[in-house]
């Protein structure tokens, strides 16, 4: 009987392909000179897709008839089409829960970076300026309040550690919980101007684009600090950039960007900011728990049973 054949969008862990390998027969997407060429001669067989953070737009999924499942090796999917997959009824997963703690760690790892300006302090003595004179004094975490926009899972897991550290803690979501005792805020601008640490972890996609802007910037004030560890969409950028020029704000720690892998070279030049690529799961540990999970998603499927993790929009009709 005929392997099942699996279109792989993107490179990923090696335990992917070597665990796929024995089940499935895959078609690198990525790698082959010819796309096009690809899906004319493949797209007709092909059921599964499997990549890591990637783009799966209508016009790729209308090219696959037989397409029955989409697991991406992430908790974020605002990159595949879900409408054009639910039309279809083919099912998408996602792998949450299994890099909560990682991302979580680093949220708190990119605060601290940027309340204390670790990343400069350290440039200073490797530049061989301490001799001249001690770092200038920082800004504290003691006393501050925080405001998680995006309560789910991962905010959950971010406001457990910053009780820790003793700070008060409020939220916005699409709606309050009510198991939740923080404070909870209808409107980000609202929940801004109650803080002055402003923690970004939704969803991105066209209902959160440009959530965070001008107005929320202005709410979170001189004092205030801006962490994204969510998706670089959430935020406007050129809203941003001017905040942090102007002094609106005193500092943002951005792991993710509204074009990435491209940084505006004018964030970049801030000396009031703290920039990472993109890394909050990106541990081999958590990363490789990320890919085990997308691979159990499509095993699942392709045996018959549920997916562990669909997402909401495209519920398993198993």
């Amino acid at each position: 009987m005929a392997k099942p054949d699996i279109l792989m969008l993107t490179p990923m862990r090696p335990l992917v392909e070597k665990t796929l390998a024995q089940h499935v027969t895959l078609h690198r997407f990525w790698d082959a000179p010819d796309k096009e060429k690809l899906l004319s001669d493949v797209g007709p067989r092909i059921t599964g897709i499997v990549s890591f953070v990637a783009s799966c737009p209508r016009s790729l999924i209308e090219k696959l008839p037989k397409l029955e499942i989409i697991a991406t090796s992430a908790v974020g999917y605002d990159g595949i089409d879900v409408k054009a997959a639910a039309e279809r009824g083919i099912v998408v997963t996602n792998t949450p829960d299994v890099l909560t703690d990682e991302v979580a760690d680093l949220t708190l790892g990119l605060l601290l970076a940027t309340v204390r300006e670790i990343p400069r302090a350290e440039k200073y003595l490797r530049d061989g300026q301490w001799p001249k004179g001690p770092y200038h004094l920082t800004a504290t975490l003691r006393g501050r309040k925080a405001g998680i926009i995006g309560l789910g899972r991962i905010g959950k897991a971010i406001a457990e550690r910053l009780e820790g550290f003793g700070t008060q803690i409020s939220y916005h979501g699409r709606r309050k919980q009510a198991d939740v005792a923080y404070p909870y805020f209808p409107s980000v601008a609202e929940l801004a101007k109650a803080v002055d640490v402003l923690i970004a972890i939704m969803p991105g996609g066209a209902d959160t684009k440009h959530l965070i802007g001008a107005a929320e910037f202005e709410a979170l004030g001189p004092n205030g600090i801006f962490i994204n560890v969510a998706r670089g969409s959430v935020v406007d950028e050129t809203a941003l950039i001017a905040a942090l020029k102007s002094g609106k704000i005193l500092a943002a720690g951005l792991d993710v960007f509204e074009n990435e892998p491209n940084v505006p070279a004018e964030l970049i030049a801030l000396p009031n900011t703290v920039l990472l690529p993109h890394v909050a799961s990106a541990s081999v540990y958590t990363r490789d728990e990320m890919a085990q999970l997308a691979v159990d998603n499509l095993l699942a499927w392709l045996a018959g049973k549920p997916p562990l993790t669909p997402v909401p929009e495209t519920p398993s009709p198993r």
